[in-house]
This record gives C-alpha cells, structure tokens and sequence, in this order.
C-alpha cells in the first residue's frame, strides 16, 4: 500500500468535471444503439444500473459508515478489519476483497486515487465515477491533494495533513469521513443519508443534517 503526504502546492486546473455529463450522453446513445439491435434488454439494463447505484453502492457504504459513528466497538473493528467488518453486514461480492477503512480526523483527511481501473470497492461504493478513472485525477491528487479538493468544494485547515491512498488490485480502501457536528442523537438510517460516495473517496466531506433537512 501506500500513502503519499502533501505539502504541495500547485494550482492546475485541468480537472474537466463537464466529462460527467459528456460520458453520460455517449453511455446513453451506446444503450440506444444496442436495445435496437436487440442486444440489450432495456429492463434488465435498468435493474442492474439501479443496483449498483442504489442498492450495491454508496448506500451500503454509508451505512457501514453510520454504523462506524455510532458503535465504537464496530469502528474499531472495520479499522483493524474492514473486509470482515463490512461482510457483517451483509457487504460482500465484486471487488468487495481486501478492503482497508481509513478514519479522517481533524488532523489528517484521507484520499483514495487508483493504479487501475478496477481499484474501486464497488460493494461499498457501486459504480465508479468517471473523473475517478482518470489519469488527471490520480497523477493531480498525487502532486496537489488540495488543489483538486478545492475543484471538489472542499477547503480544509492549513494544518491538516492529507494522505493520498493508492488503491491496488490488492488491497482497496474506504474512506472514513468525520461525522458532522450537530448529528447526535440520529439514528444510522438518519446517519447513512449524510454520507456521501465522494466522501467515502475522500473528495467530500459528511452532509451536515441541515442539508438534508
């Protein structure tokens, strides 16, 4: 594994967030194009994306993310065993293997690039985002954590360290972000719809419960 530390400053801007969308029309005209061939079945292509979006995904990661904050005994476990602790409850499955959790704390702020594109816990996060594959992204989060936060919407303290996390075919790894203030006394459903996939990656941070209020 490894982790890089910043203390670089760079101001690039070669993020392109306007891919997102781009790829998502191209993905659309490819479903097209196939369904009238008759090598796809339309119904069968909708449950499966709304599998890995909504059922296999981000949700189940933020629910082993809520359970974190309000169980220490099963934060300390998906620290010291996240694979285990995330197959308890019920996670498991594609690229679901070897996973490491990783805590942010008010001192340091975790980000997860990938060598490959397969690198991506998708049991616990579903599908990959575009920009997540990309060779800008990996290469600028390596060089200029913060810079690429800021493109994100995140500006942290000056006195956070951040630490860059490579995710490998062999091990990969889930972000814990800290829990926002004001979400005592949530229940973990309550607590699960604060969390975000990109902070989960790291390239977010927690809702507060006023925005989803």
């Amino acid at each position: 594994m490894h982790a890089h530390d910043d203390h670089h400053h760079d101001h690039s801007h070669d993020h392109d967030h306007s891919e997102l969308s781009e790829t998502e029309l191209r993905v659309r005209a490819l479903e097209t194009i196939l369904t009238e061939k008759g090598y796809v079945d339309p119904a069968a292509l909708d449950v499966l994306i709304e599998t890995y979006e909504t059922k296999v995904g981000p949700r189940n990661g933020a629910r082993v993310v809520a359970k974190a904050w309000s169980d220490p005994a099963y934060r300390e476990r998906l620290l010291q065993d996240a694979t285990a602790a995330i197959a308890e409850l019920g996670y498991t499955g594609r690229q679901g293997e070897h996973v490491v959790a990783v805590e942010n704390t008010p001192a340091t702020h975790n980000m997860v690039v990938c060598t490959l594109c397969s690198c991506y816990p998708w049991s616990v996060l579903g599908l990959p985002p575009v920009w997540y594959k990309s060779a800008a992204y990996r290469s600028r989060t390596v060089k200029e954590p913060r810079a690429v936060l800021a493109e994100f919407g995140v500006t942290l303290p000056a006195d956070t360290a951040i630490r860059v996390w490579d995710s490998t075919a062999e091990i990969r790894y889930l972000v814990v972000p800290m829990r926002p203030d004001g979400s005592d006394g949530l229940s973990e459903d309550r607590l699960a719809d604060l969390v975000t996939r990109d902070s989960m990656i790291g390239t977010g941070l927690a809702r507060s419960p006023a925005e989803i209020a």
